[in-house]
């Protein structure tokens, strides 16, 4: 395409409402969308201030999402953009107000390049879904690595693949880092949010919205995170004895439902990079009848004395795999349930 073939203000017709949190990503909305055509009227919290007086400039913050999402639909805008302080992340909401986020981002991110390079490795932190995998991998025909917390550990996996032959053109985390070989691996938010307009745009010149990218995307029933304080004086060794117990634990191969008294099947997730993931299995009878499918992660924390652990499910619920982990954990007197 020639620049002569380039409309002037390519974004005419799209209304983008850009939410800032009151950090330094106001000009996105007046200086680049703008410009180009974008309606930006249902933009908010676009001026920096650091006392931060409407909701923290935070994409994985709960009440900053739902007021971008809140904005959208009442606008009637075709998308939202929502950014943390300084811009190195965002995250997204479709013309129905449905959230971009954690999983849904990497899974976004990664469907905006899957066309030209197919087979790339996208490298991710460990608390992601099995449901991503299975849109990164069946539906996008690209390569899922689940790596470590903490956005310099999937950049620098990524570009030491790379260095070895593999191709890997994104590193993203759940928190919305995603940093873009083509964008020599800086985890830029305005740029993933530049990709996400394109996108936009496209589609809706031909009747269509982001919602369509995504529509092969399951999400889990329920998924919650959960934070152990260790008490310990030396809590690194403490989290490192209370991850080999588990392994132990867990090779056992089946628990008991502490909810119905049934077995549970648990397998350890291998390879597995950061703490331990251990699937849970139950049949039907099991669970008031539905049964429980999911798993969870226990890990350290990247710099506190903190245990994090995730649990997600398909069927049954996240307390029914607590509750058997909790059985596990409570005799380690330094942790803090």
């Amino acid at each position: 395409m020639n620049r002569s073939d380039v409309p002037e203000k390519p974004l005419e017709g799209l209304k983008i409402a850009v939410d800032a949190g009151n950090g330094a990503g106001g000009f996105f909305a007046g200086r680049i969308l703008e410009p180009l055509g974008a309606d930006v009227s249902a933009s908010q919290y676009l001026e920096p201030d650091g006392h931060f007086p409407n909701h923290a400039p935070n994409p994985e913050n709960k009440e900053a999402m739902a007021s971008i999402c809140h904005a959208v639909k009442e606008s009637g805008a075709d998308l939202g953009l929502i950014f943390d302080t300084d811009v190195d992340r965002s995250s997204a909401v479709d013309g129905n107000g449905r959230e971009i986020n954690r999983n849904a981002i990497v899974a976004m991110a990664a469907a905006l390049i899957a066309r030209e390079h197919p087979g790339t490795t996208v490298v991710t932190d460990s608390i992601t879904s099995d449901q991503l995998t299975v849109y990164l991998e069946q539906c996008l025909g690209l390569n899922h690595l689940r790596f470590k917390r903490g956005y310099k550990n999937v950049i620098n996996k990524s570009i030491e693949l790379n260095e070895a032959g593999i191709d890997s053109q994104l590193a993203i985390e759940t928190s919305g880092h995603a940093a873009y070989k083509e964008n020599y691996f800086l985890d830029d938010g305005a740029y993933l949010a530049t990709k996400i307009v394109i996108k936009a745009a496209q589609l809706k010149q031909q009747g269509a919205s982001l919602d369509v990218i995504l529509s092969s995307l399951e999400e889990p029933k329920e998924a919650v995170e959960y934070r152990f304080p260790i008490l310990a004086e030396e809590f690194g060794p403490y989290g490192d004895q209370v991850l080999g117990d588990m392994k132990v634990w867990a090779a056992s191969g089946e628990v008991t439902c502490g909810s119905c008294g049934c077995a549970v099947k648990i397998q350890m997730v291998e390879p597995n990079y950061e703490g331990v993931r251990l699937n849970f299995r139950a049949e039907a009878d099991c669970c008031g009848g539905e049964g429980l499918a999911g798993w969870c992660l226990l890990r350290k924390s990247l710099h506190d004395p903190i245990m994090p652990l995730n649990i997600e499910v398909t069927r049954g619920s996240c307390d029914d795999i607590l509750m058997i982990l909790k059985d596990f954990l409570r005799k380690y007197d330094k942790l803090k349930l």
